[in-house]
């Protein structure tokens, strides 16, 4: 992907990761999942050497999720910063200091029109290393990717769906399949 974001910053070299999920909870209900206390703990797939270091209080710009995180044999501390915030809609976040030379993330909550939600995250990412991270490392971060917002979609589903959040109740609907 070529081009500017809007910003000036270049995009050469920038990699888009797209996942879309349907949640059979209004956006409203999802939306205060992941704004909810251990969600991003919940939302960790297992196989995943993360911690937690901090975990703001709130989704709103300028707040720090701090995680500890493996490249390889190194620990990694991972510092993301909330730059956007639209209760209920949308909310997302930048990679201050992380294993990524760029990192940007919009999580998107969107009426599907049936009572549900679209759950869209977008993710626009540079690998480390400049062309030598490319090469060797691009497509390594897609699958990666891949797997963890997979689980982090199924996680979501499960856990909204199955009502076993503070106020998943509201706005619920059943699933239709």
């Amino acid at each position: 992907m070529n081009g500017t974001n809007g910003g000036g910053e270049s995009r050469i070299g920038t990699h888009h990761f797209v996942k879309e999920s349907r949640i059979a909870a209004a956006p409203g209900v999802v939306f205060a999942f992941h704004e909810s206390p251990g969600a991003l703990e919940k939302l960790t797939p297992p196989w995943e050497k993360v911690t937690v270091i901090e975990s703001p209080g709130s989704l709103a710009p300028g707040t720090r999720a701090v995680l500890r995180t493996k490249v390889g044999p190194f620990a990694v501390e991972w510092v993301a910063e909330h730059t956007e915030y639209e209760p209920g809609r949308m909310f997302a976040d930048r990679q201050v200091r992380g294993p990524f030379a760029y990192w940007y993330h919009r999580h998107w909550f969107l009426d599907d029109g049936q009572g549900g939600t679209l759950l869209r995250d977008e993710v626009d990412y540079r690998p480390p290393l400049g062309r030598v991270g490319e090469f060797l490392g691009a497509r390594f971060l897609d699958s990666k990717l891949k797997k963890l917002f997979d689980y982090r979609h199924e996680a979501t589903k499960r856990i909204v769906e199955s009502a076993t959040h503070a106020g998943a109740g509201q706005g619920r609907r059943q699933a239709t399949r």
